[in-house]
């Protein structure tokens, strides 16, 4: 027999392969419960000390049933998408293809498709997952508003620092209009939504921002290169150019430590520096979210001031 250590994967164990190794099926639960081992799901363990995370379970399940494929929410998380509405943090999302069954649990919901070509996998973090096109197609088609949708498009455009990795674009536009042109459940309101999108889009505050601000007529630019009087290049988040009104949104993590309040105070004086710039309006992320009319309102009337 081989020490079970051995036998695992990345940590992880599935029954199995235990078996295989010449451990009978009553033997080996009593020595992996005493020898720490932590039960994922039936017929997989993490090794003594491994925290079963999301990503953990999401080997576990892969190795026991290689047809599936993570994809929507999960596959995000591997792509590092970001996203609004996000459902429990414990629930994986996988696709199979037809014609496996459609199952939903409370930990995880699988959908069985025609719709599942090789091209449309790919091989991230170490699990097999739909690609940044097909992921942000099959989010934005099932997506249940317009934030939702324009949120994860914008993400997947932007280069932009995601749980603190800064990552490159993960899609191109085209990329994007080519997975939503087939007449799938959806596409039509996806298509309508991905004429919204922005790739200079910061964050998620600053594309509802963006959105808010449209409903209301108010189109400013989004991310325009300035230069501060310095040289210094500066992009602030909306810019009015006629009226010389920069409109900065700050997201949750702001002032999170006097290093970032240190270096946000020297972004502020900066930006106002700039030859374009007469005024700077500030918005959280809270107020966006949960009152963008009053931010509007504050918008519109800045601009209505002379002198603005």
């Amino acid at each position: 027999m081989y020490e079970l250590a051995i036998l695992a994967r990345g940590g992880v164990l599935l029954t199995v392969w235990a078996v295989a190794a010449g451990w009978s099926p009553g033997r080996l639960s009593g020595r992996l419960r005493r020898d720490g081992w932590q039960r994922i799901c039936r017929g997989a363990w993490a090794a003594p000390g491994k925290e079963t995370d999301w990503r953990v379970r999401a080997t576990a399940l892969q190795l026991l049933r290689p047809e599936l494929v993570c994809s929507h929410g999960t596959a995000a998380r591997l792509h590092r998408i970001e996203r609004l509405g996000v459902e429990g943090a414990d629930l994986l999302d996988f696709t199979v293809p037809a014609p496996a069954r459609s199952v939903r649990g409370e930990r995880i919901r699988v959908r069985a498709t025609t719709f599942l070509t090789a091209g449309d996998r790919s091989m991230r973090r170490g699990l097999r997952t739909t690609t940044p096109a097909r992921t942000v197609g099959d989010l934005i088609r099932e997506a249940g508003s317009r934030e939702e949708a324009v949120v994860v498009a914008d993400s997947a455009l932007a280069r932009r620092a995601v749980e603190g990795v800064r990552r490159g674009a993960l899609v191109g536009y085209e990329d994007l209009a080519a997975e939503l042109a087939a007449p799938r459940r959806g596409a039509a309101r996806a298509r309508s939504w991905l004429r919204l999108a922005e790739g200079a889009s910061g964050s998620p505050a600053e594309t509802v921002a963006r959105l808010r601000m449209g409903d209301a007529g108010l189109h400013p630019e989004a991310q325009p290169t300035l230069r501060t009087a310095e040289g210094r290049g500066l992009r602030p988040d909306f810019l009015f150019r006629a009226q010389g009104l920069a409109v900065e949104i700050e997201g949750y993590t702001f002032h999170g430590t006097r290093r970032a309040h240190e270096r946000d105070v020297a972004r502020f004086n900066a930006l106002q520096s700039c030859p374009e710039i007469h005024r700077v309006l500030r918005f959280t992320a809270e107020e966006v979210f949960r009152h963008p009319d009053r931010m509007t309102h504050t918008i519109r009337a800045t601009l209505a001031l002379r002198g603005c």
